[in-house]
């Protein structure tokens, strides 16, 4: 099961990552020609903010109880964790990261309920997706990475 939801997670990380440079995209468009905010805008951040909760909910199991988990692994007797690089990714940085990425994107589909004008909607949206789609870019585990994952799950 573990592996499983370990997939899972990997995988949904590419429709978070279409949708979240389609909102980034779109926002960004929206901002620069002022075009008026319609609900197929809204319903792209929506679907952006749901993949990436759900992502998030899988991310969760496998920060506590994934192979790395905080209360499934045992560090070997004088290893510490900010010293040996795969622990700090997996139990510090990528978790992090990653909720705040998903904290901005978040706010970024909350901008599409705010009562102002549909220019600031797209401008505030922007910044906020494209914070995020940085921060989960920098916090993938990549395959050129020291402790990267493949593209795809089981290759």
């Amino acid at each position: 099961m573990e592996t499983g939801l370990l997939h899972l997670h990997n995988l949904l990380r590419w429709v978070i990552l279409v949708l979240l440079v389609l909102s980034v995209l779109q926002s960004y468009n929206g901002w620069k020609s002022n075009k008026t905010f319609s609900a197929g805008d809204k319903k792209i951040w929506l679907f952006t903010m749901i993949s990436a909760h759900i992502t998030l909910l899988l991310g969760l199991y496998q920060w506590t109880l994934g192979r790395f988990g905080l209360f499934t692994f045992v560090k070997p007797e004088g290893v510490s964790m900010m010293k040996d690089a795969t622990l700090r990714f997996y139990q510090m940085e990528h978790p992090v990261t990653m909720i705040l990425a998903i904290v901005l994107i978040t706010l970024g589909y909350g901008m599409s309920k705010k009562s102002v004008s549909d220019v600031d909607k797209f401008k505030k949206a922007f910044r906020y997706f494209l914070v995020a789609l940085v921060l989960i870019l920098i916090s993938i585990p990549w395959p050129f990475r020291e402790i990267g994952r493949p593209l795809f799950p089981g290759m």
